[in-house]
């Protein structure tokens, strides 16, 4: 179970939020878009912390989980917590795939995918513009105004973890 609040944030916060996105944020993250192949500010981050939602601000990944897939979008093979995100049946363009959503807010995220690496052989393929990062030791955002977790640095990953 996850140590973070997963209620959506309210009517109040989704509108101050909105409001201060620029239209490729919410083509992307309200309307299920995508972002160019390559161009992402995240394709190429090696940096060591934690990816998290765009618009809510929660964790999603962990950059020890983030793989270079050739794809041209940043990748990565395991969820913060699985109960982070969620996945979606998505038809659209004649194709049958998983779409991802993070898991309080419903922002779209990118789409999942079976041809990763072991341990999960995920490819969580991902919009950078769906994706804000925090240095590891430095605070978690905390948009929502919840506190801790949020607001907190991340505690680093288990082995335990690690193997999940």
């Amino acid at each position: 179970m996850s140590k973070f609040d997963l209620r959506p944030p309210t009517e109040a916060q989704r509108a101050q939020i909105i409001a201060g996105l620029n239209g490729d944020e919410r083509r992307v993250l309200l309307e299920h878009g995508t972002e160019a192949a390559f161009c992402g500010v995240f394709l190429d981050n090696h940096r060591d912390g934690i990816y998290t939602c765009r618009f809510c601000g929660l964790p999603l990944f962990r950059s020890s989980a983030k793989f270079d897939s050739g794809t041209g979008w940043p990748s990565f093979f395991r969820p913060y917590d699985e109960s982070h995100i969620r996945r979606l049946r998505d038809t659209s363009y004649g194709m049958i795939r998983v779409e991802e959503v993070c898991a309080r807010c419903g922002s779209h995220l990118g789409h999942v995918f079976p041809d990763g690496p072991p341990p999960t052989g995920e490819r969580h393929c991902l919009n950078s513009i769906s994706l804000s990062f925090t240095d590891q030791g430095q605070p978690l955002p905390d948009i929502l105004e919840r506190g801790a977790p949020e607001g907190v640095p991340d505690a680093p990953e288990t082995a335990g973890a690690a193997s999940r």
